[in-house]
């Protein structure tokens, strides 16, 4: 195998840059250096160059030192979970991050990018934010979510503002753990569940282990200790706000159905070869915000990269700057790619 041709008069500051780029992805990207990365690679064909090279290296040593370091090896789940993961030594790591090489190779002799090409960025989402608890219970908070916390040494309250939560509880029998929502609580011990505020309604699944459901009118009429509506795992219940709604039901739910209702959470998504339209379908899935091709030449490009699955402005961001695609506002508010003119 040979390495790739070095070109001339790239500056050692690339060169020292693409160095510590390689050790960041093979310890594995955070969201925000994944974002950075994606920048400096578009910013010069130096930093590419340089990329290339210095990768080219690393992988040559783990190959003479017989390691497999691959883009598609098995993902670490700390890489998952939104946080810088731990220090660790080389190996076949997987980054949350783009896999960038080959898809920057295989766009761009298809799609050079156009000088001056105009491209309208799209506003930020929120953040999807995992909240450690002094318990050590967690939190995850979909975009836009709202949570206060209220821990007493006889209770562990926290408060839902606004939106959807999914809850991972530390067992303690002598301190129940509270998810007030709207008026509605949902009590456990230890067991994992997600509540989310609609206008109208507070949806409450359980996945693993079962909570006590207490409804505006009975906690209004019994207190924090009224008997609840028992919900386990694999079920959820809808309580209406209203106040002269019906008494909610418990409604079993399959696994395809969690499976999609909790697509929001951050996982990494790993494509090979895979069609555009696919892989923007798969971010349509997890985000509020949806990806459509407004060029049908568009849909021929078929890429290898890997991403966390809430990272589209990252996503958005590569495409525009590193492949000369521009994306607007549908009149629907959807994000419209296509070829810059």
């Amino acid at each position: 195998m040979n390495p790739p041709e070095p070109v001339e008069g790239t500056p050692s500051s690339s060169a020292r840059a693409a160095a510590e780029w390689v050790l960041r992805h093979d310890r594995g990207f955070t969201a925000a250096e994944q974002d950075a990365f994606s920048q400096w690679l578009a910013a010069s064909p130096d930093h590419r160059a340089a990329w290339a090279e210095q990768r080219w290296g690393w992988e040559e040593l783990d190959r003479l030192a017989g390691l497999q370091a691959s883009v598609h090896a098995v993902p670490d789940p700390d890489l998952l979970a939104g946080y810088p993961p731990p220090r660790r030594r080389r190996g076949p790591a997987v980054a949350a991050a783009v896999a960038v090489a080959v898809l920057l190779l295989g766009w761009r002799a298809a799609f050079p990018p156009r000088p001056g090409a105009a491209a309208v960025r799209p506003e930020p989402l929120a953040l999807i934010e995992r909240r450690d608890l002094p318990d050590g219970s967690a939190a995850e908070l979909n975009r836009g979510a709202e949570l206060e916390q209220r821990f007493t040494p006889a209770e562990r309250r926290v408060v839902l503002r606004r939106g959807e939560a999914h809850f991972t509880v530390i067992k303690d029998p002598a301190r129940p753990f509270v998810v007030e929502a709207a008026g509605v609580s949902v009590r456990a011990v230890g067991t994992a569940f997600n509540v989310r505020i609609d206008a109208a309604s507070v949806d409450v699944l359980v996945t693993e282990g079962r909570v006590a459901v207490v409804p505006v009118a009975a906690g209004e009429a019994g207190g924090s200790d009224a008997p609840g509506l028992l919900v386990a795992a694999g079920e959820k219940t809808v309580v209406a706000l209203a106040p002269a709604a019906s008494a909610p039901g418990v409604q079993p739910v399959s696994a395809a159905e969690i499976g999609a209702r909790l697509a929001w959470q951050p996982r990494l998504l790993d494509f090979t070869n895979t069609p555009l339209p696919e892989i923007l379908a798969e971010f349509n899935r997890c985000n509020p915000v949806r990806l459509v091709l407004g060029d049908p030449r568009l849909a021929t490009f078929r890429l290898s990269a890997a991403f966390r699955s809430d990272n589209v402005e990252g996503f958005l961001r590569l495409l525009i700057s590193d492949f000369g695609l521009r994306s607007e506002r549908g009149a629907g508010g959807e994000i419209v790619l296509s070829r810059a003119p």
